[in-house]
């Protein structure tokens, strides 16, 4: 894809008689070439490598405010090693200076002037001007932002606060070869970067300069630089003309006449794909003719216009996980591989257009077509069900031979010259291919094709082409991360239209193959990843600014390492009776006793970045869908253990404040408080209600949600035997956790009631979960030290006692969930 003058189409006819004769001596005709000469493009690679540069500069800076020792160890190494070359400190670093500048300066501009390059010349000055501009312009808001270890991390021998903060030389000099580049074009270019190099690498070495002010100055003239030639372009070094048709004949044909087409640019420059090459993106194309008369499709690919395309594979590559994309990084990687893939469908027995073959010259790689037998435009209006059908057997047969599309647009569906249709355009493809890559392209031929005929034909068709068993497994698949752009642009093809494909071919699997089925994964940036991020985010957050390793270490000093092991060990059976109670109400023949297990130990895991019972809540209902339970089932199947667990802890708290005499339940909970509480909701529910449409959309549409969501419910706890089972382990996780307080208390040789202990754990617990915190981080802590120095227990062993307790049923939860979560995922169980 590049950038182009309007002038740039205008034709220019060269007479080439004396180029082509020194070439080939065997050639009896001067070719006629009627050819565009070449322009200046815009390189997209430019505006990547701009991006590059900032964000390096940008990590240089962060790196010097946040781990400034260890820069300084880096910076302190570099100078340990320049005493080999002490004897440059006689030298004035001024001097050196102001030669590699005048030496650089004048030899790129020799070269820029001799080659008749007057614009070039031009802004590669105005580009070091704005170089010393733009360095002194960020050395000010540095110097200015009064951060003291950033401003002293780039300060050296050679620098003073305020705009001569950043060592302007590197940048004027980044710019000015940058723009008076390539460097891969131009000796004086090259030759530049090569002593600025090593004046730098002196100077540092020197202590002249520091390593990150070096590094910035650096990240800034380089940003400024290829932005400028962006805006600017960059000369084309490809094969125009003469040099096309040399190409051409070192590969066999006797060119008599070549003609550039002008049809497929647009003013924008973006040069449109055409099938009279395979749909070769951003080529450019020839018309030639031989001295035999043998008519051919000239392909020519540039380096430069090749940039966008080579973005676009790395988009897909990083955007969708679980299938290979390819990554060609040149124009030549392109053609060859487009070339062999022509050749090996043809070879497949597919019919494909008539390739002759390949050739490199300069930095471009050349693709040459038979006229005959290429590929024609299909009129999808007038697509009847056998060319549907013929597409898909197309297809399939491609993919019984390795062969994989990877990208099934409008613009690929073809009809040859006798009205076959054939599906065109396999530069992106591959050979080799992985089962996902073969799903992904008759998601995309499907879509496409109801899109453009409705969905029942294009079932209809599949059906009867691919039959039932393939069909189905295409469900999973088909999401709009499957769907290439272009296809997303029709009309008809939206996310409602996606979901009725998916849902109508679900319909044709059995119930339970039906009812278990979930989208496959294919797009790293899904709402699920972001969640993942999010939550790996605060975990890390969470762990490294509240944990206090300090007073941790001196409470398990402190601590009898008996007692404080029995602590952990009760947390073990903690998580054997939520384990419980969750199987309990599973079927049998979908309880994986390990699996269950280890579902309440990645609980641990997600408590770090969640709140108190919402972790658990989250890996239980992934775990109840990934072991065959529908949505509203799992849910009900949570909402039951929920219901037991507490239930079972209000019920205990009751028993034991009966038995032990305690009234501290009494007074937790102001009865004022709590009625003003109960009002203000029924208020709220009551004045919603009171509004038509709003009562209207709870009736229609939540109501009948609710009532199936109670029915399953209550079907769940009506069951005594689930029912027992569920108690018995919310029992379990109850008792298990006071105890392991209890034991807490007893490292530090704090002697109580374990009746008692349990009661108020459990009363404060509770409390102190119910803040939104990660794990309730903070506020349990809290509950617990102040609950327990209220009934007499010293303040410095309730403190200890509580950080043991957290150490053993929080902290060492973390690492040993996530052991668990991944042994899940793995096991396809989360």
């Amino acid at each position: 894809m590049g950038w182009h003058p309007s002038n740039a189409f205008r034709p220019r006819l060269y007479e080439a008689r004396s180029t082509v004769s020194n070439v080939s001596l065997n050639s009896k005709h001067a070719p006629r070439i009627d050819d565009a000469p070449p322009k200046r493009n815009r390189d997209f690679a430019d505006l990547l490598h701009a991006l590059l540069a900032l964000v390096i500069g940008v990590a240089v800076i962060l790196f010097s405010i946040y781990l400034h020792g260890t820069a300084s160890g880096v910076q302190s190494d570099v100078r340990s090693a320049g005493h080999a070359v002490s004897w440059l400190m006689d030298v004035p670093t001024s001097l050196l200076q102001q030669l590699a500048i005048v030496f650089i300066t004048v030899s790129v501009l020799i070269q820029l002037l001799v080659a008749r390059e007057w614009l070039q010349s031009v802004i590669s000055i105005l580009a070091l001007i704005l170089g010393f501009a733009t360095i002194w312009g960020v050395s000010a808001l540095i110097s200015g932002s009064g951060n003291v270890t950033l401003i002293w991390a780039l300060l050296s021998n050679g620098t003073d606060v305020g705009i001569g903060l950043l060592p302007d030389f590197y940048a004027a000099m980044a710019a000015f070869l940058t723009v008076a580049g390539p460097r891969r074009t131009r000796s004086g270019a090259k030759w530049g970067w090569n002593i600025l190099y090593t004046v730098t690498v002196l100077f540092v070495v020197l202590s002249w300069n520091s390593l990150s002010g070096v590094l910035v100055s650096f990240a800034v003239g380089r940003t400024l630089g290829m932005l400028i030639r962006f805006m600017l372009g960059t000369q084309t070094n490809g094969a125009w003309g003469n040099q096309v048709v040399q190409a051409l004949r070192a590969i066999g044909i006797d060119v008599v006449s070549l003609s550039r087409r002008y049809s497929n640019g647009v003013e924008s420059g973006v040069l449109k794909t055409t099938l009279d090459d395979d749909l070769t993106e951003n080529s450019r194309i020839y018309d030639a003719s031989d001295s035999n008369g043998i008519q051919y499709t000239v392909s020519v690919l540039d380096n430069q216009a090749h940039t966008p395309g080579y973005l676009n594979q790395l988009w897909q590559w990083v955007r969708l996980t679980g299938v290979s994309m390819r990554r060609d990084r040149s124009s030549f990687d392109t053609i060859h591989h487009h070339y062999a893939m022509i050749l090996g469908l043809a070879n497949a027995g597919l019919p494909t257009p008539t390739v002759y073959g390949v050739s490199d010259t300069a930095e471009s790689s050349i693709l040459v077509f038979q006229r005959e037998n290429m590929p024609l435009e299909c009129n999808p209006n007038t697509m009847s069900d056998h060319d549907m059908e013929m597409f898909m057997t197309y297809l399939s047969k491609a993919h019984r031979h390795g062969f994989t599309h990877r990208r099934i647009t409008p613009e690929t569906l073809s009809r040859l010259d006798d009205g076959q249709p054939v599906i065109a355009g396999w530069q992106n493809g591959d050979y080799g291919s992985a089962p996902p890559n073969y799903a992904l392209d008759k998601v995309q031929l499907l879509v496409l094709l109801s899109a453009l005929n409705g969905i029942d034909r294009a079932i209809a068709c599949a059906r009867r082409t691919w039959g039932d068993d393939q069909l189905i497994d295409l469900a999973p698949f088909i999401q709009k991360a499957a769907v290439p752009a272009a296809t997303r642009a029709l009309p008809t093809c939206d996310k409602r239209m996606l979901n009725s494909l998916r849902s109508r071919i679900a319909a044709l699997a059995p119930q339970e193959v039906a009812d278990s089925m979930e989208k496959v994964s294919l797009s790293r940036f899904s709402l699920r990843s972001f969640g993942a991020i999010a939550l790996l985010v605060i975990a890390v957050y969470v762990v490294f600014t509240q944990i206090q390793p300090a007073e941790m270490i001196k409470a398990v000093r402190e601590a009898n390492i008996p007692m404080a092991v029995i602590c952990v060990l009760f947390g073990l059976v903690a998580w054997l009776g939520s384990a419980m109670t969750l199987g309990g109400f599973m079927d049998p023949d979908k309880r994986n006793l390990v699996g269950l297990y280890c579902s309440q130990m990645a609980s641990g895991f997600t408590a770090v970045s969640m709140p108190a019972g919402v972790g658990p809540a989250f890996v239980n209902l992934q775990f109840l869908r990934k072991s065959g339970y529908r949505s509203t089932t799992a849910t009900a199947i949570m909402s039951a253990v929920w219901a037991v667990q507490g239930g079972t802890t209000v019920i205990l708290l009751l028993t034991i404040g009966i038995f032990t005499g305690r009234n501290t339940l009494s007074g937790m909970i102001p009865t004022n408080t709590l009625v003003l509480a109960i009002a203000i909701v029924a208020l709220a529910l009551s004045a919603a209600m009171a509004i038509p449409p709003i009562r209207h959309m709870v009736t229609e549409k939540y109501l009948p949600l609710a009532k199936s969501y109670a029915r399953s419910l209550i079907n769940i706890l009506s069951r005594p035997k689930e029912l027992a089972f569920g108690i018995a382990g919310a029992l379990v996780l109850n008792i298990a956790t006071g105890l392991g307080f209890w034991m807490a208390l007893m490292a530090f040789g704090c002697h109580t009631n374990p009746v008692e202990t349990t009661f108020i754990f459990l009363l404060a617990n509770t409390l102190g979960s119910a803040v939104p915190t990660p794990g309730g981080l903070g506020a349990v802590e809290a509950a617990l030290s102040v609950a327990f120095t209220a009934v007499g227990i010293p303040s410095t062993i309730a403190v200890s006692a509580t950080l043991v307790y957290r150490i053993a049923f929080y902290w060492l939860r973390i690492p040993m969930g996530a052991l668990a979560m991944k042994w899940l995922d793995r096991h396809n169980l989360i």
